[in-house]
């Protein structure tokens, strides 16, 4: 289903996303990004009525990751704009699943296991403003890395994984609190029952996280999720990339080309995994009203201070 058009978003209304890895043809996992690039970025996420992201990064290298981390810390000290807007970082990765279908578009061959030496460079590359680290709990010392970033008051969510139920458990135990993009960074096929968009939907300490596109979810299935889900337990957010405020065409994620065609899609060329969203917050939020039968009130507040206020973040 095609999403609905933005409209008649208050002047007021203040988003927020959580999951933003480029935007309006700026690609986040740049090694070259530049403070010309991200003001445009930033510009036009405020076009789009959002006032705050989490700046998000993908599986690579430690290295990479750490060097990237430290030249968005340096350009929001050279704007305040960019300080305000970038409120934050979520790593998605590198300590995800390496199983066919579950680490998604993410390069396998930097998927790894964490340890507290690599976590300590990137809670440090990010000057104290990692928020959100999305792993998968049954990678060898991932829970782990659980407990140490809970203390440090960064949230887990839990993805591209395929966790037991005890898996899951124990990762709640830790600290995790949230199911990253639920229902994708899965298989196309998966057992009837028992499989991990089940495992964690049923689980009511987790919040659920969902891109409201009609692609990543199609809007039937997002209606089913949010109905699983107890009131205060689902958060919506665009995972979206270069695209995002763009046109159709080619965009990159690090060294990769992404085609996006006229339906919005983001994918590699010739593969149909999905490799985030060219969705935009504003779009998603009349998408939720239309979809959801919800009153704007309560649509804005999960795409905004409920978010912004479990992460910490003052909007």
């Amino acid at each position: 289903m095609k999403n609905v058009e933005a409209a008649s978003i208050p002047s007021e209304a203040k988003l927020f996303d959580f999951q933003v890895n480029g935007f309006a043809g700026v690609d986040f996992q740049s090694e070259s990004l530049g403070l010309e690039e991200m003001r445009r970025a930033v510009e036009a996420l405020h076009r789009h009525r959002v006032k705050a992201i989490l700046f998000t990064l993908i599986t690579d290298s430690i290295d990479a990751l750490c060097r990237r981390l430290e030249r968005i810390e340096i350009l929001r000290t050279q704007d305040e704009r960019i300080a305000a807007t970038v409120r934050g970082y979520h790593l998605e990765g590198p300590w995800i699943s390496s199983e066919s279908g579950y680490h998604g578009a993410h390069p396998k061959e930097h998927v790894r296991k964490p340890s507290l030496e690599d976590y300590k460079r990137l809670r440090d590359a990010a000057g104290g403003n990692l928020k959100l680290i999305t792993l998968a709990p049954e990678v060898e010392g991932c829970l782990s890395i659980v407990e140490m970033a809970t203390k440090d008051d960064i949230r887990i969510g839990l993805g591209h994984t395929n966790a037991s139920e005890e898996m899951i458990d124990l990762a709640i135990r830790a600290g995790a609190t949230l199911a990253t993009h639920l229902g994708n960074a899965v298989p196309s096929q998966l057992p009837r029952h028992d499989n991990i968009v089940q495992r964690l939907l049923a689980r009511d300490e987790l919040i659920a996280c969902l891109i409201p596109d009609g692609i990543h979810l199609p809007s039937f299935v997002l209606r089913n999720f949010f109905r699983a889900k107890k009131k205060g337990k689902v958060f919506f957010t665009t995972d979206c990339m270069a695209a995002a405020g763009a046109p159709p065409g080619l965009y990159t994620v690090g060294p990769h080309s992404m085609e996006v065609g006229e339906d919005g899609v983001v994918h590699l060329p010739g593969d149909d995994r999905f490799a985030g969203s060219s969705l935009t917050m504003d779009r998603g939020l009349e998408n939720i009203i239309a979809w959801l039968s919800l009153d704007r009130t309560d649509a804005v507040a999960m795409c905004s201070v409920l978010p912004a206020k479990h992460f910490g973040i003052d909007l």
